[in-house]
């Protein structure tokens, strides 16, 4: 049963079982909100592809066999904490909203945390990058699902650094996500012996990269960084490609780039480009079934990792209110940590103590127009990065909750 209802920026939608809803479980209905950018920059990585993946995910929850009643209501942060922290605020106080997922935009999330702490909502960060969620930001309501700054700034240079890329200017988007990522990455290559020439910021949503890629060709590095995402990201590589910057002997490197990305810039232009996903839809057959049911939904486009993410981590939450036997955080996070676990869009996982979900990464290089067989087939598998190796290490965190 489906209904929809309109009233701002929220749209309900109630997937649900018939029958009585679990006792201990608050008002009887299990609610997440999916908060994300639903017309901005990141509206094809999250947007309307996020609601819907969180739809699939109460369908195929169907209930825990416990007639639990779930609705999926959503909300736009556009971009802006003060008005992802009204959202949040309106959930938590009047919509009796138990849990949020997806919150792209690491500003918005941080906010959101604030908020959110010692409260009985549960925040499932599955789109957001900053590695402080789980760091000094951590807190016992919160569980960071898909990636993070510290995970993809690692990985991606690491390969660099293996190819002999030994000198780096970063090209950063001035919020906590390319700032997260320029210094996590920064730390890593000079620890290997590598140098940092330069740093150029733009705002987020630009139109005009040519002076920062300017820049970072009279730098003479040997990499160029591209330490943004969505829209940014996409453009840079076109106007890079503009300026021949690769046959100039200069490599490019996207920090955080999706699939969507490469569909809307073309193989010409992303040919060669190596960057770190956690999920592309044609790993498995697990990963491609779900695929083909998502692109069915959304007009043939295939899922984003962020938009696989909302599906996992919704799914797995409501998993743990069915065996907690509530919706409360302070029942559901500990549930979540209890066991490791299978998820079909991002294999074997576990959830640590600083609310880090563990999967492996996967390092991929962007296949070119002659390599690529059909719609979508755009990446080929260069490393796979066990999980245990592909985050922080405890040992390392400064999160209250593990000390």
């Amino acid at each position: 049963m489906t209904r929809f209802h309109a009233a701002g920026v929220s749209v309900l939608a109630l997937v649900a079982c018939a029958g009585l809803a679990h006792a201990e479980i608050s008002d009887g209905v299990v609610r997440v909100g999916v908060l994300n950018d639903t017309s901005g920059v990141f509206q094809d990585y999250n947007g309307p592809g996020s609601i819907e993946a969180a739809k699939m995910a109460a369908e195929d929850f169907a209930g825990g066999g416990k007639n639990i009643k779930v609705e999926i209501v959503s909300g736009d942060h556009q971009n802006k904490p003060d008005v992802g922290a009204t959202v949040v605020r309106r959930w938590l106080d009047v919509e009796k909203v138990d849990a949020i997922v997806d919150l792209p935009n690491s500003g918005v999330a941080l906010a959101v945390n604030t908020i959110v702490r010692d409260t009985p909502m549960t925040m499932l960060a599955s789109a957001t990058a900053t590695s402080a969620l789980t760091g000094k930001a951590c807190s016992p309501n919160v569980v960071q699902w898909v990636t993070d700054a510290w995970a993809i700034s690692h990985a991606t240079s690491g390969a660099m650094l293996e190819r002999g890329g030994d000198s780096w200017y970063f090209v950063t988007v001035n919020y906590a996500l390319g700032n997260s990522i320029e210094a996590d990455a920064t730390a890593y290559i000079q620890s290997k012996g590598g140098k940092v020439l330069g740093s150029a910021k733009h705002p987020l949503g630009a139109s005009d990269f040519s002076s920062f890629l300017l820049q970072a060709q009279a730098s003479k590095a040997k990499v160029v960084a591209l330490a943004n995402a969505g829209p940014d990201t996409a453009n840079s590589m076109k106007q890079a490609a503009e300026f021949n910057m690769r046959s100039q002997g200069q490599s490019l490197v996207a920090f955080l780039m999706f699939v969507n990305d490469v569909h809307a810039m073309g193989l010409k232009t992303a040919q060669g480009l190596l960057l770190t996903e956690a999920f592309y839809w044609d790993m498995n057959d697990e990963t491609r079934a779900f695929a083909k049911r998502f692109a069915a939904r959304m007009g043939g486009k295939m899922p984003s990792a962020n938009q696989a993410g909302v599906y996992s981590a919704t799914l797995a939450y409501l998993k743990a209110v069915a065996a907690a036997g509530s919706d409360n955080a302070k029942d559901v996070v500990p549930q979540m940590k209890k066991a490791p676990f299978h998820d079909p869009l991002f294999g074997d996982m576990s959830v640590r103590a600083d609310g880090r979900a563990v999967h492996a990464m996967h390092l991929f290089q962007v296949k070119s127009p002659e390599e690529s067989k059909y719609a979508y087939d755009y990446y080929k598998l260069i490393k796979t990065i066990p999980g245990d190796k592909a985050f922080r290490p405890l040992s390392e965190s400064d999160c209250p909750l593990v000390k």
